[in-house]
């Protein structure tokens, strides 16, 4: 379960924050999670209620998770597709000349604090 090691190096780079500008809790994380991140977001959320209570900052604070679409270049034909409809092989020229644009990101998008 690597949701655990992510949320794991989110709460501390979240400390690491809240040090640098002297925040006394966080009460919101909005977390952009790709698609195809291999992220489990249900138990990616278990785990943050679970290291939350160890984060003296963090404590109160809930998890917002947005997701991220995946998106795939096709180099033949130079259009992008739904990579989780259509796979590797783009749908338009059927080429597998492709790479993934978006969606295998997890990203801190905002953080609200005191």
């Amino acid at each position: 379960m690597h949701e655990m090691g992510i949320v794991l190096h989110l709460a501390k780079t979240l400390d690491e924050t809240a040090a640098e500008h002297q925040l006394t809790a966080i009460g919101k994380v909005v977390l952009q999670v790709g698609e195809v991140s291999g992220i489990m977001t249900d138990l990616f959320t278990d785990c943050w209620e679970y290291f939350k209570g160890r984060h003296p900052v963090l404590k109160d604070s809930t998890l917002v998770i947005e997701p991220i679409p995946a998106v795939t270049w096709c180099d033949s034909c130079k259009r992008t597709y739904e990579t989780v409809r259509y796979g590797k092989e783009c749908p338009y020229c059927h080429s597998g000349e492709t790479w993934l644009l978006r969606g295998n990101e997890c990203v801190i998008k905002e953080i609200e604090a005191e």
